[in-house]
Formats: C-alpha cells, sequence, structure tokens
C-alpha cells in the first residue's frame, strides 16, 4: 500500500485552495461601485484638464505642466503598483491552476484546446479591428497635416520598432528561445509568454511529483497568491483618482481640440470590441446552449471591475468565482483556464491594434494593402499572446505592430491622448473572453464526475481548510484515481 500511495501523482493527491475565495474585498468594490467612482473620476479629469491646457489657457503652460504632472502622480502609482504584482499573480496562479485539474487526462484535453481557442479568437478580433477602420476610414475624419505639427511638438516615449523578417531558417531558433534560459530574466524584462511557459514546465513537474515533495511549493504559491492579492486591494484605492489624474495630465497636454478630433477614432474602436462581444454571445449560446442575455447578467460585476481596473490579473479571483458560481463551470476547469487567459487571452487588446494601426496609416498617408494586414494579424497575435496583463500594456504592442508596417511611432503620443478610456473597455473584453472559454472547454472537455459532485467536494474541502488552517489538502489516496508508473 505504502509503495502504491509513493507512486501517486500529485495531481490525484493534491488540492490548492481556490483563488476564487480572494474575491471577497473585489465583490465589495463592485457593490460600492467603484466603477461608477472611475467614470466620475473619468469626466472630472477631462474638465481639470481643459481648464489647464491650451484650449482655455487659464493657467501658464509651464505651471500647467507642473500642476497636471503632480495630479498624475496617483494614477502613475496606481500603474506601478498593478504593474509589480501582475507576474508573481500569474506565475502563482497557473501553477495552483494546473494542480487543481482534475487529472493529466483533463490537463491535456484542456491545454491544447485553450491555447487553439485563445489563438484563433484573437487573430478573429484582429481581423474585426481592421475590418472596421477600413470601412469608417477614422483616420480621414481628422486634420492630418495640424496633428503631425501637434503630434511633433509632443514627448514620444516609446522608440519605433525596427521592420523585422522571419526566414524558414530562424524558425527552430525562435522557437527554442521561447523557453526561457534565465527565468528570473524573462520575470524582470516582463517577457510574459517566457513566463508562461516557465510556469507551465514547473506546474507540470509538480503535479507529476509525489505529493509531499510538492505539497510545500504549492503551499509557498498560496501565500504569493494572498500578498499579490493585497497589494491589488491597495491599488484599488487610489484608482478613481488615479483616472483622474492621468486623463487631467492628458488632456492638459493634448488639448481638448485634439481630443474631440479622435471621438471617430474611439468610436471605432468601441465598435469593435462591441461587435466582438456579440461574437462572444453568438459562441456561447451555439456551443453551450446558453442565453445571451443570462449571460451578461452573469459576469456583469466582474466586468464592471476588469473596466475599472484595467487589468484582467487583477480580477482573476472573482472571474473564476463567477465562472464556478453563475456560469456553472467546473472547478477543476475554470482553476486552470482564468489564471492563463488572463495572461494569453487579449482579443480586446489586439482589436485596438488593429483599428490603431489603421488609423494611423490614414493620417501619415500610408497604404497599407492586404499583405500588410495579414502582417499586422501575425504580429498583434503573437505580441498579445505575450503580454502582461497591465494597464496601458497596449500602447507597449502598439509600438511592435507599428514598426512591422513602418507607421511612425510618433503617432503613439495621439493614441496615448484617449488610451486610457480604451484601455478599461478593451479589459473588459479580455475578460469576458476568459469566462467565454472557461465556459467551452466545460461543455468540451469536462471531467470525469460531475459539477455537482466537484462542487460538494470542494465545499468539504474548505470546511476541512477552516478546520485546520491548511491551504493545499492532501486527498485520501482511497478517494483519488491512481497513476501508476509501469
Amino acid at each position: 500500500m505504502a509503495d502504491k500511495i509513493e507512486k501517486t501523482f500529485a495531481i490525484d493527491a493534491l488540492n490548492p485552495r481556490s483563488l476564487k475565495y480572494l474575491a471577497d474585498y473585489l465583490q465589495n468594490l463592485v457593490r460600492g461601485r467603484l466603477w461608477l467612482k472611475v467614470m466620475i473620476g473619468m469626466v472630472l479629469g477631462i474638465i481639470v484638464g481643459i481648464l489647464l491646457g491650451p484650449s482655455v489657457g487659464w493657467v501658464e503652460p509651464g505651471t500647467a505642466a507642473t500642476i497636471s504632472d503632480w495630479l498624475a502622480f496617483p494614477g502613475k502609482l496606481f500603474l506601478a503598483l498593478i504593474q509589480m504584482i501582475v507576474i508573481p499573480l500569474v506565475f502563482a496562479s497557473i501553477i495552483r491552476g494546473l494542480a487543481a485539474t482534475e487529472d493529466l487526462e483533463q490537463l491535456r484535453k484542456i491545454g491544447l484546446r485553450v491555447v487553439l481557442f485563445f489563438i484563433a479568437t484573437t487573430a478573429l478580433a484582429i481581423i474585426i479591428g481592421l475590418t472596421v477602420a477600413s470601412i469608417i476610414k477614422p483616420g480621414t475624419y481628422v486634420d492630418s497635416q495640424a496633428l503631425q505639427a501637434t503630434l511633433g511638438t509632443l514627448p514620444v516615449t516609446v522608440e519605433q520598432a525596427a521592420p523585422q523578417t522571419l526566414e524558414l531558417k530562424e524558425l527552430p531558433q525562435k522557437v527554442i528561445t521561447l523557453l526561457p534560459a534565465n527565468p528570473l530574466s524573462s520575470m524582470v524584462e516582463s517577457n510574459m509568454l517566457q513566463v508562461v511557459i516557465f510556469a507551465m514546465v514547473i506546474g507540470i513537474a509538480l503535479v507529476m511529483m509525489a505529493p509531499e515533495q510538492a505539497k510545500p511549493l504549492l503551499d509557498l504559491m498560496g501565500s504569493l497568491q494572498e500578498v499579490c492579492m493585497t497589494v491589488v486591494r491597495w491599488a484599488m484605492l487610489l484608482a478613481p483618482i488615479a483616472v483622474f489624474g492621468l486623463l487631467a495630465q492628458l488632456t492638459a497636454k493634448l488639448g481638448m481640440d485634439a481630443l474631440l478630433g479622435m471621438a471617430v477614432y474611439v468610436g471605432t474602436v468601441l465598435l469593435g470590441l462591441l461587435l466582438m462581444f456579440c461574437v462572444y454571445l453568438v459562441i456561447i449560446f451555439i456551443i453551450a446552449k446558453l442565453n445571451p442575455f443570462e449571460f451578461i447578467k452573469a459576469v456583469k460585476e466582474v466586468l464592471l471591475l476588469a473596466f475599472s481596473t484595467s487589468s484582467s490579473a487583477a480580477v482573476m479571483p472573482l472571474s473564476i468565482k463567477t465562472a464556478e458560481e453563475k456560469l456553472k463551470v467546473r472547478p477543476s476547469v475554470s482553476q486552470f483556464v482564468i489564471p492563463l487567459g488572463a495572461t494569453i487571452n487579449m482579443n480586446g487588446t489586439a482589436l485596438y491594434q488593429g483599428v490603431a494601426a489603421l488609423f494611423l496609416a490614414q493620417i501619415f498617408s500610408i497604404e497599407i494593402g492586404i499583405g500588410g494586414m495579414a502582417l499586422i494579424v501575425l504580429t498583434s497575435v503573437g505580441a498579445s499572446i505575450g503580454a502582461p496583463a497591465t494597464p496601458g500594456v497596449g500602447i507597449v504592442i502598439l509600438s511592435m505592430v507599428l514598426g512591422t508596417v513602418g507607421i511612425p511611432a510618433a503617432g503613439i503620443a495621439l493614441i496615448m491622448g484617449v488610451d486610457r478610456i480604451l484601455d478599461m473597455c478593451r479589459t473588459a473584453i479580455n475578460v469576458s473572453g476568459d469566462l467565454v472559454t472557461a465556459k467551452l472547454m466545460d461543455v468540451w472537455v469536462g471531467s470525469k464526475v460531475s459539477r455537482k459532485e466537484e462542487m460538494i467536494a470542494e465545499i468539504k474541502r474548505e470546511r476541512i481548510r477552516k478546520e485546520t488552517g491548511e491551504d493545499v489538502l492532501t486527498i485520501e489516496p482511497e478517494t483519488t484515481n491512481q497513476h501508476n508508473i509501469p
């Protein structure tokens, strides 16, 4: 008997506590109408920015710049806090998510399907963005000469990437570089794709170890999640003030006329995001047989919080709780798909790349043919999949996309003026994509036991956790599916 237990995989014998139990504070933020406070901060920020900016001219330009920089300080602190915790939070969540799956067979089935689905929907999102921008042509609604003159006076902090071409002989080496030779360096450089791959390698190795050896690291990852969510709670206190200050600073620098000229561009992005959300509703209706209005009602709270925070990683606990309790997704599926989706599913961000690239091409009178659009699709898919789930990351990705098709990166200074609003909207779409994927994987893959049995088992385990104070529970051998190594 002892020999049999020793050969049991950790994935069968260990059960880490779900991240959803850290969602209470996030739900309180929704009930406290954080999204409304953020909207009020947004409007007040624009008004103050107009008063400080060149449109009204109540304050000297030098004084206005100093005031707006100080107003933006809470916003920059908010962004720094969120960016600081994303990598450790995602790293810990992916490893524990792998351990939460039912067995190795379920893990294999979900892993391949979820990655292919994320890539397919990301490509679809960019195609929607390019199509909408090609039809509406938002760049033709602004005075391109005046804007180019304005752009020449604005600081641009993102350098333009040099155009790159990939030859077939270089492909094997490119694939090898996806594996991080130095994982700590990948974390420092925020190379999220390498971080995700490293986390999955560690997680898979961990769940195939003996339970008693795997348990300490899973406990450590649980503590790391707790620490990260504590920092998120601190950051949330700054959210409304952060949005107010950042928008006040940007409006003061650009002026109201430039922002009004961007209205059609903003409308184009929002239309594209709405169409992508409609695609999700159709998918969830056809495959999961779920009424679209019921889905919207179920995910409303987490989407409002995602809108408020601009970070899909920060709302992961509430996303998992929503998936399990309102969308009826099995815990073994949601606890793996949601953390993975928070990092590699950036459909809203990818759609925004397509619209922004064509918008700037129209402003600079650069012709982008079918080949250029195909290049944008490929670059955006690769860049979005490896992007950190942090506010403002879309601007960094955009600089890479623009470089591949020869569009001047100076246009980013103009895009930044309205990026805060669009960032919040596309984060909501990213999170909705994670929830849709979790539901689909639950329908397609499922597990050996019913959802009801999984939920009953989880309730029992949570009761034991409260009694014992343990985070990672060791399941009795007779209740697990044994994997005997031949």
